[in-house]
């Protein structure tokens, strides 16, 4: 292959790339709005402005669409509190710092956060989402434990719950204030995760 055809062939794949980003993030919007059950192809296409038929010839089904687009919202996400561990000089900066993070994220990304807890449900009656929903919670589980692991450096002490546990406790924390806030009901996370925070180191 000449190099002018290997440019014209990158070139190819980055714009197919590239569409496949733009078509995700349109589709993200109804997926957050309506939930994977109730939204077909179809419907995205609807309230996108590509075709059905651009649809199916970027994503095979609503499955891979779902999973690219999740995957492409969690490439951001997995990082959301590593500023506040980054700048935390004492352990009560970063209680503090997190949990606002934990609260910043869940008014600002509630319809996303939303979508992923319907995804990894989801996952439980449909293989096709397992490998990819078990991947993401590694990466948010890695995250947590970042923080958890600081935190306790910056206290002199130690966690005191494995990694899992961790992870198990504040997702737990941060899904029940997810549907206090999506029935319009103040949730209390920032305070909440500090004193979770607190309770998992000794």
């Amino acid at each position: 292959m000449t190099e002018t055809s290997e440019r014209i062939a990158r070139r190819s794949v980055d714009k197919f790339a590239q569409r496949r980003a733009e078509l995700a993030e349109s589709a993200l919007q109804a997926l957050s709005e309506l939930g994977y059950a109730r939204t077909s192809l179809r419907e995205i296409a609807q309230k996108s402005n590509f075709s059905h038929g651009v649809l199916h010839y970027y994503f095979t089904d609503k499955v891979e669409l779902l999973t690219y687009a999740v995957r492409k919202f969690e490439e951001v996400c997995v990082t959301r509190y590593d500023e506040a561990v980054a700048v935390a000089r004492t352990a009560e900066d970063l209680e503090r710092g997190f949990g606002a993070a934990m609260a910043d994220t869940l008014r600002a990304d509630a319809v996303m956060h939303r979508l992923w807890y319907d995804l990894r449900n989801q996952s439980l009656f449909e293989a096709a989402f397992r490998a990819d929903v078990l991947e993401i919670d590694a990466q948010r589980q890695a995250m947590i434990w970042r923080v958890v692991e600081r935190y306790a450096e910056l206290a002199e002490a130690s966690p005191v719950v494995t990694r899992p546990v961790a992870y198990a406790a504040f997702d737990g924390l941060f899904q029940q204030a997810l549907l206090r806030h999506l029935a319009g009901e103040e949730s209390g996370l920032a305070e909440d995760a500090g004193s979770l925070l607190r309770q998992l180191v000794s």
